[in-house]
């Protein structure tokens, strides 16, 4: 078979080219920190994080002997059609669960789900295990309370960024301990070679975040921390999205076969003149990727979970 990147690309989407490239021609693609001080620095004049209304409630949740504070946004005077855990994005070392408070109120008022949060520990104060550790611990106390706190069964995970690496990792560690309860993942632009051996991996090998997460691992290709280095057979149906002037696509685009091979259900979406993360942008690109999400998760909630893996590749 014949295999392009434009077969990956909607032809609707062309239509938004233009204004795609007009909104980033004056928008140079972001530096991230070089160092602690820099990363420090940066912290402080990091806004504070836009309201949303309702509030979410703030709480600490358990399962695993661990604890981990999450925020947990609910559909009001409905019962939730399923549950969302989110892990937001930042490098590993930025942001929070706040910082997703108005992104997640719109999946609820959308969806008509619940969504929770984790506000995972950040590196380099809490390096690798850590944030793996507290998503683990969050998913763990969901899969055992969702059905009494929320009313429902029906579960899926969603990242952004570091949140995909994330939300890859806590998917192979369910699956580990023989947990299927989610029956879909969104992986939005991931990183999934922290280790920089793979050519797609070198195209960041000068990042910080790197050695802020995982510098002080013997061997970064271990799979909780790069997880294409992983075994990825019965992880349930993923959506990952990626940007086409991303500089992760070949990451995502190695990582998307990796699944594949191991015959996870894989829907990969590539969307023109986007870079990084550009669904946090006010587009209409971003805006139409923004509805194929959750009409993507809107079927996935109305799945049963996986138990056994499945082969081929969705679009």
């Amino acid at each position: 078979m014949r295999f392009e990147l434009s077969a990956l690309i909607d032809p609707q989407l062309l239509s938004l080219v233009e204004e795609s490239r007009e909104f980033y021609a004056d928008r140079p693609p972001g530096r991230g920190p070089a160092g602690v001080s820099e990363l420090l620095a940066l912290r402080e004049t990091m806004p504070e994080p836009a309201e949303c209304w309702p509030p979410p409630s703030v709480e600490t949740v358990s399962a695993g002997g661990r604890s981990v504070p999450v925020r947990i946004h609910a559909p009001i005077s409905r019962p939730a059609a399923g549950v969302l855990l989110e892990i937001h994005s930042g490098g590993f070392y930025l942001g929070s669960a706040a910082d997703s408070d108005v992104r997640n109120r719109r999946l609820v008022n959308a969806l008509g789900v619940a969504v929770v949060s984790v506000d995972y520990r950040l590196a380099p104060e809490h390096p690798w295990p850590a944030a793996p550790d507290d998503c683990e611990t969050a998913a763990l106390w969901l899969v055992e309370n969702a059905e009494q706190r929320f009313g429902t069964t029906r579960l899926v995970m969603t990242g952004l960024s570091a949140g995909s690496t994330l939300v890859t990792t806590t998917l192979v560690r369910l699956r580990d301990r023989g947990i299927f309860a989610f029956s879909g993942a969104v992986a939005e632009c991931g990183t999934y070679d922290l280790s920089t051996r793979t050519p797609a991996g070198r195209l960041i090998a000068d990042e910080y975040f790197l050695r802020a997460y995982a510098g002080h691992a013997p061997d970064r290709t271990a799979p909780d921390i790069s997880p294409i280095f992983a075994s990825l057979e019965k992880l349930p149906p993923i959506l990952m999205v990626v940007g086409a002037e991303d500089i992760l696509l070949e990451d995502n685009l190695a990582m998307a076969a990796r699944l594949v091979a191991a015959g996870v259900e894989v829907d990969l979406r590539v969307y023109p003149a986007s870079p990084h993360a550009f669904t946090g942008h006010p587009t209409s690109m971003a805006r139409a990727a923004l509805e194929a999400i959750d009409s993507w998760i809107r079927e996935r909630l109305s799945a049963e979970p996986l138990t056994a893996p499945s082969v081929g590749i969705w679009s």
